[in-house]
């Protein structure tokens, strides 16, 4: 007889693991954040409660980590943006994707809820920063370099402000339900940014 195989701690944690970041997902969908418990999401994962703590700190930090893991199953190239050497077009691409994904309730519920965290949470606001938005904006800023050494973009132009005029009207009418989110309206955000710092 072969010798039994011993099992994987490893193995099995990771399996533990996806469960709870799966079920705290599901959760914030289906009942809302403020309603998500650590109780509630350890029965749905099918694991102890102390479990999740040992892993995270706080409900807050296992719903961004839910997050995170989703725009990773969204695109493993993540963080890739078009570089077709048209920055407009390029732009207008990102931004309809940007605002597809704000409009489907399936990142939309936790995107919302990280924030409403985010808001009270200083240190889970900094792990937001340095796992998400961090990467995710140097990213945007080399595309952005590109267009700079092209031509397509002014030479001296602030990038984080080319990034926060790009992206703030975008987020303000999110956070506010205050209008529609649409493919118009994203170009149109682009349109405004690249005349603002055309060269």
């Amino acid at each position: 007889m072969p010798p039994a195989r011993k099992p994987d701690p490893g193995r099995r944690s990771e399996r533990s693991r996806q469960a709870v970041l799966a079920a705290a997902r599901e959760l914030v969908a289906e009942v809302g954040y403020t309603k998500v418990t650590i109780e509630a999401i350890a029965a749905r994962a099918g694991v102890g409660k102390q479990t999740i703590y040992r892993w995270w700190p706080s409900k807050g930090a296992v719903v961004f980590d839910s997050f995170l893991a989703l725009s990773q199953e969204a695109d493993d190239d993540a963080m890739a943006l078009p570089d077709t050497g048209d920055l407009e077009a390029d732009l207008k691409t990102v931004m309809r994707a940007t605002v597809a994904e704000f409009a489907d309730p399936a990142f939309e519920a936790p995107i919302r809820a990280l924030n409403t965290e985010i808001i009270t949470d200083p240190g889970l606001a900094a792990q937001y920063r340095e796992k998400l938005a961090a990467p995710v904006d140097a990213v945007k800023k080399e595309r952005l370099r590109s267009a700079q050494r092209a031509g397509q973009l002014a030479a001296d132009a602030d990038l984080d402000l080319v990034l926060e005029v790009l992206y703030a009207p975008l987020y303000q009418r999110w956070l506010h339900r205050s209008g529609p989110l649409t493919p118009e309206y994203a170009d149109a955000l682009v349109e405004v940014t690249l005349r603002a710092f055309a060269p």
